[in-house]
């Protein structure tokens, strides 16, 4: 492997990777949902293959919030306080981003993500928590998703600017490539013309200095709807970021009607887009006609989601697994028998855990369905119940089935906290005919026990909105099958009978909700349930052929060796110093693996 990170001269070549939210662990809840937890993976598989990245984020005090439901569903949220002197290293730097005129100090905490080989990632936390700015910039770093339009955006000018300033301070003066995990930091690009200019101001910039940004400036989106990207009104953004930027931002692609679409500017600055699925590569090319969008497929880090049974099955028949997650393929040789005993064993301490946090108690013997996931109307968490009695008739007289479920709808969601009381209302109805729990404050802990715990992964999102979930990714490293709506990730991973089981006619069929109800309901009671009861061995060659076809691909290794291979490595100049020629770069790397 190459060097310990922390251990290597300041000016050597980086990739930069910036990001509103990084899921690391459950006692740092600086993340929300996948997003983040995506974010977290990616450091973790770059820390793996030794890779030379930083990473800026922002500190969160106040997290996301803690979930509590009370017996009817209510959702009641409290603020996630931790407290980052405990687990982060404060560093003395500091550096100033102008928001509305005033002088806004920032700090930052580090915090080192340490590979499987001994490689370390530093993670930068941006904080202006600081005496010296006033109590509302002080807040300013509190809460993920939080506060108003002008928050967001005063947070996001924070992240880009301040994150571009706070590398430069750090001493990471050749950055390779910067790169974007969706529009929240598109900010960096701004930061990075105004550094292009040497001090000429915004109004000198040249298609050569906008070049020379591009080059370097990689950007991911994850949204596959036009509405979900993040804009702010013109009149907002002179107010925040002053008249200089705000009218240069007026006379690029990225103000229309007055209104600053933050996912434009990161299209109109970065040599290479991505979406995270190849279905999702396609929704962004009819949302983005101008731009060339290619696919990086997400994927999620083997380790960390692989359940203690299932890594001790793994070090014994494939011990090259951590190495080189691709030879999970050979997990096709694992006798079923081993599958079952490790399947068996992360449930029963799922199973446990969920006592420990509800009381109920769920048959280990039973069909468990599983989902968790952030809770949001797309995602229908509720489909399931669309036809009560059919579901109970299907229980009754094909075979039992219990359900599991977690996931937090955000504060202002209404709509999605409506849903989990509905499922909360159908558990109170079915009774013991089928045993339904909704498990509070959905965090990374919880989710490692409910992702390699339950039989079967079931995803209902409505299409094409799933650009492409990772939940699944993590179920699938544990030998549990997915049963899912085509769109996202399961277009390329789902084979029907051998990976899992697709809801609806197809990814490239039109679905009514109908149609994609009756295909569940159908597949439940014909396919699924006979064969987890009566065919056992069957059941166990699909959750085996889950981890050999999904679980050696869909991971976060592949993804950024992709990243690496494709986008990194081709980045051009950096504050005038020739980078290493790709050939060259990719040797200095992989001689290090």
């Amino acid at each position: 492997m190459v060097e310990n990170f922390s251990e290597l001269p300041a000016n050597k070549a980086v990739f930069a990777y910036f990001s509103m939210e990084v899921g690391i662990d459950a006692v740092m809840p600086t993340y929300c949902g996948g997003l983040g937890i995506l974010a977290g993976d990616t450091l973790r598989a770059a820390a793996d293959l030794g890779l030379p990245m930083v990473a800026v984020t922002l500190l969160h005090r106040k997290g996301y919030f803690r979930q509590y439901l009370d017996n009817h569903g209510n959702q009641i949220e409290m603020e996630a306080r931790w407290f980052p002197e405990e687990v982060l290293e404060l560093l003395p730097m500091r550096v100033l981003v102008n928001i509305a005129g005033r002088q806004v100090q920032v700090q930052a905490w580090r915090h080192f993500i340490q590979g499987e080989f001994g490689h370390t990632i530093p993670v930068y936390f941006l904080d202006t928590a600081l005496p010296e700015n006033n109590p509302w910039d002080q807040a300013l770093t509190d809460c993920l998703y939080g506060g108003d339009t002008r928050y967001r955006l005063c947070q996001e000018a924070v992240l880009g600017f301040g994150g571009v300033a706070m590398l430069r301070m750090l001493g990471h003066h050749r950055v390779q490539a910067y790169h974007m995990n969706e529009g929240h930091s598109a900010f960096v690009t701004l930061a990075l013309l105004e550094d292009q200019t040497l001090g000429r101001g915004l109004s000198s910039v040249t298609d050569s200095d906008m070049e020379a940004v591009r080059k370097r400036c990689v950007f991911t989106t994850h949204t596959p709807v036009a509405a979900g990207h993040d804009r702010f009104d013109y009149e907002l953004i002179r107010e925040v970021l002053g008249a200089e930027r705000s009218e240069f931002l007026a006379t690029t692609q990225c103000c229309s009607c007055s209104v600053l679409n933050m996912s434009h500017l990161a299209l109109c600055f970065s040599r290479y887009i991505n979406g995270v699925s190849m279905r999702h590569e396609e929704i962004s090319r009819s949302i983005f006609p101008n731009h060339i969008v290619n696919a990086i497929t997400n994927g999620v880090h083997a380790v960390t989601w692989v359940s203690p049974p299932f890594r001790r099955v793994y070090d014994h028949y494939i011990p090259e697994w951590r190495r080189d997650n691709q030879y999970l393929r050979y997990a096709i040789k694992i006798p079923l028998d081993e599958i079952r005993r490790a399947h068996g064993e992360a449930k029963r301490e799922m199973l446990a855990e969920v006592n420990r946090r509800t009381g109920a108690c769920l048959d280990p013997a039973v069909l468990t369905i599983g989902f968790a996931r952030r809770a949001v109307q797309y995602k229908r968490a509720d489909l399931l119940f669309s036809d009560v009695n059919e579901l109970k008739r299907i229980a009754e007289q094909v075979g039992p089935l219990q359900v599991v479920y977690a996931g937090k709808a955000h504060p202002r969601d209404e709509a999605s906290k409506a849903v989990i009381r509905r499922i909360f209302e159908v558990a109170a109805a079915l009774g013991h005919s089928i045993p339904i729990v909704y498990l509070e404050e959905y965090d990374i802990d919880l989710a490692k026990y409910v992702c390699s715990g339950v039989d079967v992964w079931l995803n209902t999102p409505l299409r094409p909105l799933e650009a492409s979930g990772t939940s699944g990714m993590k179920a699938a490293l544990n030998g549990v099958p997915s049963f899912s709506v085509l769109d996202g990730w399961w277009v390329e991973g789902h084979i029907e009978n051998v990976t899992g089981w697709s809801i609806g006619n197809g990814w490239q069929s039109e679905d009514s909700v109908h149609h994609e109800v009756t295909s569940l309901y159908d597949k439940l009671e014909r396919v699924i349930i006979p064969m987890f009861y009566k065919h056992p061995d069957t059941f166990a060659n699909v959750m085996r052929s889950a981890i050999a076809l999904n679980g050696s691909y869909f991971n976060a290794q592949r993804m950024v060796a992709q990243y690496l291979q494709n986008v990194y490595l081709r980045a051009g100049k950096t504050n005038g110093h020739s980078v290493p020629s790709q050939k060259t770069a990719e040797s200095a790397i992989l001689r290090g693996l």
